[in-house]
């Protein structure tokens, strides 16, 4: 049974959403201080978090931070009122999905439920790792290096890395990579692929093996080793 982790100082809220994850097999544990979350989440076990933006101590998006900073586990952000720049923000620091509220905790589930859906299936597509130079893909372990050393990507980044690598050469479009990554239509589409494309190539510099196409989208230039 998938394990998450709710991240809001919503009591109310906690105990709604725990009652109607059992439903869906899902198990919800909640804290309401962020201090209280990243301590949980640091002894393991969460296959995925869900982070509230307004929280005491400090604010959804350091907290997002603070977890990106050791661990690549999905996180979906709740964003007040569903204001953009709040989804933005948080696609920046590595969110891999957003939800304002208020939402209707089924859509959530669906929303959880596609997140942990396309991280096993890519998780066991391959048994080898795929290497471009310095990169390696080793989908079967979900680990990603390069040089030598390992790279810490959200699962959003990772997803899209893969695509590109088992594409090599290919040029995808905007909504193709959204369709691909999210299958859920979104009013910042182009932003969000943006976003995402420009925090992976970040992270795999001094590399260069993502080019803009223009007109018409991305395309990953790595060669096969």
């Amino acid at each position: 049974m998938p394990r998450i982790l709710l991240i809001d100082d919503d009591e109310r809220l906690a105990d709604l959403l725990r009652q109607f994850f059992e439903r869906y097999e899902l198990k919800l544990e909640s804290a309401i201080r962020p201090s209280d979350g990243l301590a949980k989440l640091a002894q393991g076990g969460f296959d995925l978090v869900i982070l509230d933006v307004m929280l005491p101590e400090m604010d959804g998006f350091e907290v997002c931070k603070a977890i990106r900073k050791q661990s690549s586990i999905p996180i979906i952000m709740l964003t007040a009122r569903g204001e953009v720049m709040d989804r933005v923000i948080g696609l920046e620091l590595g969110a891999d999905d957003y939800l304002p509220k208020p939402f209707e905790p089924r859509e959530l589930v669906a929303r959880i439920n596609t997140v942990l859906k396309r991280l096993n299936s890519n998780t066991a597509s391959n048994h080898n790792p795929i290497c471009f130079g310095p990169l390696c893909v080793d989908t079967d372990l979900r680990k990603v290096s390069l040089n030598d050393a390992p790279l810490n990507l959200s699962s959003g980044e990772y997803q899209l890395l893969t695509l590109f690598v088992k594409n090599p050469g290919k040029t995808f479009s905007r909504d193709e990579i959204m369709n691909h990554l999210r299958g859920t239509e979104t009013e910042i589409y182009s932003r969000a692929i943006d976003i995402l494309v420009s925090r992976l190539r970040t992270k795999l510099k001094p590399e260069a093996f993502i080019n803009t196409v223009r007109g018409q989208g991305y395309c990953f230039v790595g060669k096969s080793s």
